[in-house]
């Protein structure tokens, strides 16, 4: 036999034997898995038995025990149907509890309690009612456990004498407990009613209270997962009128042009006030002037000196006493001095 089949052989054995031990080893470690896995302490909770609603009286035949996780019991649950129905008196559902629900203490009654309104509040919360109608009660849609957001219909006396209507959303996320008298979250048929039971803080209900004299309520449901609160705004009747282009741009327009009057307006009061005030101030500095010359005192008169006059005459000199006058003869001029005569 040759060595390098012979080597072959060997490692081939090597191999095999290993993969065994591997093997054995995974699967003993999956019998140690499971084997924890049972050994899970586990504990009971008392479950529905049957699908429970608002009002339904909690007796051995509604409700069970099953196992359950001993480290995931929930909050408020039961582990024996005796400690359930521990008390005096009857316990009642305060709201639909499914099959195979856990029975929590938040959603029954205490012993011998009934099942109404003020034990489904919260803590500090109040119940308060609205009137509405087939429409402001969307056409009743509206079920025990909904949210609704409360709309405020109101119409004032506006500046002009004109009548204005609007409409706010007055509060949001609004927990409905009873619709007329009916409290019970199963209810799947939609009913027209004629008053609505909201739960409210106490600031809430003072609010729903005064708005139902100052104008109509309305409700409007809200999605089932939107909780959170929203920006809102006032809607008037100018919201419902649909513009076109041109009409913004003419409205734009005359707004400008208003603009522009009432800054030529302020720019003459500007110059009106800027010429009072220097007039103001002219007659404050005259004023100041006449003061100012009421406090002189007056000088004494000095008695001048007499001047004197110079008197200028014309006097015409005397004319002279003799004359020359010149004679030509032929070409030669010959002078003679004679007297003159008077």
């Amino acid at each position: 036999m040759r060595a390098n089949t012979l080597i072959m052989i060997v490692l081939a054995g090597v191999f095999g034997v290993l993969a065994v031990v591997l093997a054995n080893i995974w699967l003993a470690s999956q019998r140690s898995a499971m084997a924890e896995a049972n050994g899970v302490q586990r504990d009971t909770v008392v479950v529905a038995a049957v699908a429970l609603k608002f009002g339904d009286t909690l007796t051995a035949d509604k409700i069970r025990e099953i196992a359950w996780p001993a480290g995931a019991v929930p909050t408020g649950a039961f582990k024996t149907t005796k400690d359930l129905l521990a008390g005096e008196g009857t316990k009642q559902a305060l709201q639909a509890i499914g099959a195979n629900e856990p029975v929590l203490a938040t959603k029954i009654t205490g012993p011998g309690q009934r099942a109404t309104l003020s034990a489904v509040l919260g803590e500090g919360m109040k119940a308060v009612s609205i009137r509405v109608n087939d429409v402001l009660g969307v056409a009743g849609f509206v079920f025990p456990g909904d949210r609704v957001d409360v709309l405020l219909t109101r119409t004032v006396r506006g500046d002009g004498g004109a009548d204005q209507s609007f409409v706010d959303v007055l509060l949001q996320s609004m927990k409905v407990l009873a619709v007329d008298q009916v409290a019970d979250e199963s209810k799947e048929s939609p009913t027209v009613v004629k008053a609505v039971t909201l739960e409210a803080s106490t600031k809430d209900a003072q609010k729903l209270t005064l708005a139902a004299g100052a104008g109509q309520l309305s409700l409007a449901l809200r999605q089932a997962a939107a909780s959170q609160g929203e920006s809102t705004e006032r809607v008037t009747l100018l919201d419902l009128i649909g513009e076109t282009p041109a009409d913004v741009a003419k409205r734009q327009a005359e707004l400008d042009r208003q603009a522009a009057a009432e800054a030529e307006a302020a720019a003459e009061r500007k110059r009106a006030d800027d010429k009072l005030a220097g007039l103001t101030q002219a007659v404050d500095r005259v004023g100041s002037k006449l003061d100012d010359l009421s406090k002189i005192k007056p000088a004494q008169a000095v008695a001048s000196a007499p001047q004197v006059q110079e008197i200028v005459k014309y006097v015409q000199p005397e004319p002279p006493a003799r004359a020359t006058v010149g004679v030509f003869r032929g070409i030669k001029l010959e002078t003679y001095d004679v007297p003159r005569q008077k």
